[in-house]
């Protein structure tokens, strides 16, 4: 008898979206995206974010796969400040209206 061999699915990605310390937003993807953030607060994460500390996320969306990640990510930032701004809005007002608050990594003690 053969054991079954089942193949490891991937994690699924993520879109995210920072709001730094000076007011600018962070774009990024991320399998697990507790931990791009927890990497990004030691500072191991992007540059950008390294010296905009602290900041909060404000946004999250799921992808199929790395390459939809990727062409979502730069779809963001392809859009002009004032779309992204209403992005995160519309986003917060559904978790509002859900009763639903995910939990926001503030790293208030960096700054």
């Amino acid at each position: 008898m053969k054991p079954s061999i089942k193949a490891k699915r991937p994690a699924p990605y993520h879109v995210y979206i920072l709001r730094c310390r000076d007011g600018s937003l962070y774009t990024g993807i991320a399998r697990d995206v507790a931990k791009r953030l927890a990497a990004h607060e030691a500072g191991k994460g992007s540059r950008c974010v390294a010296g905009r500390r602290p900041f909060r996320l404000v946004y999250a969306e799921p992808a199929r796969s790395k390459s939809a990640a990727l062409k979502r990510e730069a779809a963001i930032k392809a859009m002009p400040r004032m779309r992204k701004l209403a992005l995160i809005q519309t986003t917060e007002a559904r978790r509002t209206r859900s009763g639903y608050e995910k939990p926001q990594m503030n790293t208030d003690k960096h700054g």
